[in-house]
């Protein structure tokens, strides 16, 4: 692993705000986990991170052979940490596709016999349980459990009888899960939810589209549809973070059209009423994936929803991958750090123990860890 100190500095910046949020000014370590053009992969991407408490911490992704494109000959590979992500295990391949599978028709016409595995999802379980979803071809969806907390996962079980559900009110021709994680709704009734988007590829193989979740409330073993979720306004919403926070199922959405601007939707158990979609103007859309997670704070205090994508408001070029953090479910953003400003792209998090957050992201086809702390809140002396 390559690893580099790169700078001395606080993870976040306060300005105007009756509350400041201290926050750990050390050196904060960057380490490349999965390289491009090593391990027999051109390009790494879509990458995704959970963590099973303070010591055992799963990465993972797409290793792509070919290239960058989404539609090739694609693994998933997964890297284990039983040091809260300071060393890492090797990367192995997570998945090996059924023998049936075959070519999506509605994707792009490729020369070889590559299958495409695409959007892999992890969930942090009870008891160090990992729920882990992956797509075949962008039509067909499958489940592996781990019950020794990423080691070995059971075999395969295809869910896509899920999305099948989906038909009587979209007919689509491609699903894909997340990417990034999903969550367990631990504050409500430990249910598993998962951000879902499809397609009826009427205007090339992911649009339009439309998003919704699955659910599942018997620790995986079968899985529901949420509702599609009410988007006007929305074009060609796609790939969505999620998080609770409060008690609250906070969707962050990705979308193709204006403001440029992420699209935001909230609701109580992770699969129907959904409220209104809003526009945040603190956060703009460069149309990429952006991650979310929540990190609890001592004390009685509100916990923290961290939000990361490139901030770029003045464009759509994927870069300055930045950090926002808020105190109200999302409501504002009290403040933001840079963790990435040059070419930066997808990125997943995730809260470790102790105000300590990993943040997983792409930069020129390499996907590269950072560790940055954050403290509780204290009110700001005037």
């Amino acid at each position: 692993m390559n690893k580099r100190i790169i700078h001395r500095a606080a993870l976040l910046t306060f300005v105007l705000l009756p509350y400041a949020l201290p926050c750990l000014a050390q050196d904060v370590e960057k380490t490349d986990l999965f390289v491009g053009g090593r391990g027999g992969y051109a390009v790494y991407r879509i990458p995704g991170i959970i963590a099973l408490g303070e010591h055992t911490v799963l990465a993972y992704c797409e290793a792509r052979k070919n290239g960058g494109a989404d539609w090739g000959e694609i693994d998933v590979l997964l890297r284990r940490s039983t040091d809260g992500g300071r060393t890492w295990g090797p990367a192995r391949k997570l998945v090996t596709p059924p023998r049936d599978a075959k070519q999506n028709p509605v994707g792009p016409k490729r020369k070889d016999a590559g299958i495409t595995v695409n959007n892999p999802v992890a969930i942090a379980g009870k008891g160090g349980v990992v729920h882990f979803l992956f797509c075949i071809e962008y039509n067909r969806c499958f489940y592996r459990r781990s019950d020794d907390r990423g080691e070995t996962f059971s075999d395969p079980v295809e869910v896509t009888a899920t999305f099948e559900k989906f038909r009587p009110e979209y007919d689509w021709k491609v699903i894909a899960t997340g990417p990034g994680h999903g969550i367990r709704l631990a504050k409500t009734s430990d249910r598993l939810v998962v951000p879902v988007w499809m397609s009826n590829s009427a205007n090339g193989p992911h649009r339009p589209s439309v998003i919704s979740t699955i659910y599942s409330d018997d620790e995986g073993r079968t899985w529901q549809r949420g509702e599609i979720i009410p988007t006007p306004g929305l074009v060609h919403p796609s790939e969505t973070a999620i998080a609770q926070v409060g008690g609250a199922v906070v969707l962050n959405i990705r979308h193709e059209g204006e403001p440029h601007q992420r699209a935001v939707v909230t609701g109580r158990d992770g699969a129907t009423k959904w409220g209104e979609v809003r526009f945040d103007p603190a956060l703009p859309e460069p149309v990429c994936m952006a991650s979310l997670v929540t990190v609890g704070q001592p004390g009685g205090r509100p916990d923290l929803l961290l939000f990361c994508n490139p901030h770029n408001p003045d464009g759509r070029e994927r870069r300055n991958l930045t950090v926002k953090a808020s105190t109200d479910q999302g409501k504002t953003w009290v403040g933001s750090q840079t963790l990435e400003p040059g070419p930066s792209g997808y990125s997943d998090m995730a809260d470790v123990t102790r105000g300590q957050v990993l943040c997983l992201y792409e930069c020129k086809g390499t996907l590269t860890l950072v560790r940055f702390g954050v403290w509780s809140l204290e009110p700001r002396r005037r």
